[in-house]
């Protein structure tokens, strides 16, 4: 049986783009929080303003010391618009400072896990500093946020294992302060006097520059197949014993209008991928992966090698 080289494979998928999964690798946000830490994957390709937007936030320090100021059981937790600061009496509360509203981008589904810019009701293009993460699958019913006010942009998903701090800050108890803040959660408040330590807190914010991103069992990277084109791929884990192989998923492929600087590279000519860096926790990413293309029908790869990070 002739073999179909990978090349050929890519292409014939390119159509699939407006249909793909979701499967933007870079970069990669880590929050620190006292409740726990989470990490996000950013969409840059699909939602390059809104990303940039997110990213001009962190960069000017907007986030860090920032508060999540709004928690709506099993729908979502909000962050992004307060932080504490420093005042004469102590630490106080103050709105982030915002840059010029930007355009609507909505073409992700508002599903579980996925993360998204707050804006005012009916005003499309009005989305600031205020993002969300979805709690539950808020792309229908009543709270449908695929159809409210043109859609509510996702521009990330929320990665490895920290489902389980936005959950749990999703289910501490609500406390109605009055103001910007009447659904704000809180954590060991008394009933009388808010203090800082009863807020959730944002301690520190870090923008990870990976190649890839392995969460949840799938292998998420950009690659260039060496003809002057780029796509956006997953490879999903299917054997761990005794080698590590994955499986290209093709309806993952999307092609790219440009090359990302940290890319991927694939060899038609011997089958070797090789990806640079793969983010595979909130505190650890490995370097050099190499894999081999060891089955040209399914296109599997076997893990070979890589260099162990920090």
């Amino acid at each position: 049986m002739r073999l179909i080289p990978l090349y050929f494979k890519f292409l014939s998928f390119v159509s699939l783009f407006f249909i793909t999964s979701i499967t933007q690798a870079n970069p990669v946000v880590c929050f620190n929080t006292n409740v726990g830490p989470f990490c996000l994957e950013l969409f840059e390709t699909r939602t390059p303003i809104t990303t940039t937007n997110f990213l001009n936030y962190i960069t000017t320090d907007a986030y860090n010391n920032g508060i999540i100021h709004r928690s709506v059981p099993g729908f979502i937790i909000q962050g992004g618009g307060f932080k504490i600061v420093d005042a004469v009496n102590g630490k106080t509360i103050a709105p982030v400072n915002t840059f010029a509203p930007i355009i609507n981008e909505f073409k992700i589904s508002n599903t579980r896990g996925t993360v998204a810019m707050a804006k005012l009701p009916e005003n499309p293009n009005s989305a600031t500093s205020q993002w969300f993460v979805n709690l539950a699958d808020n792309n229908q019913g009543e709270r449908n946020l695929d159809t409210q006010n043109s859609g509510f942009t996702v521009f990330g998903r929320i990665i490895f294992d920290g489902m389980n701090i936005i959950d749990a800050i999703g289910k501490l108890p609500v406390t109605n302060l009055g103001g910007n803040f009447t659904e704000i959660p809180t954590i060991d408040f008394n009933g009388s006097t808010v203090l800082v330590s009863n807020l959730v807190q944002i301690n520190q914010v870090e923008v990870i520059n990976t190649t890839g991103v392995f969460s949840e069992g799938v292998l998420s990277f950009a690659v260039d197949i060496g003809t002057n084109e780029a796509f956006e791929v997953n490879l999903r884990l299917i054997q761990d014993n005794p080698n590590l192989v994955f499986e290209l998923d093709p309806t993952s492929i999307t092609s790219l209008p440009t090359k990302p600087i940290n890319i991927a590279t694939f060899s038609s000519s011997n089958g070797t991928l090789h990806i640079p860096s793969v983010t595979i926790s909130s505190t650890n990413t490995v370097s050099n992966v190499q894999m081999q293309l060891t089955n040209t029908q399914l296109n599997q790869f076997t893990l070979l090698n890589f260099d162990p990070g920090n």
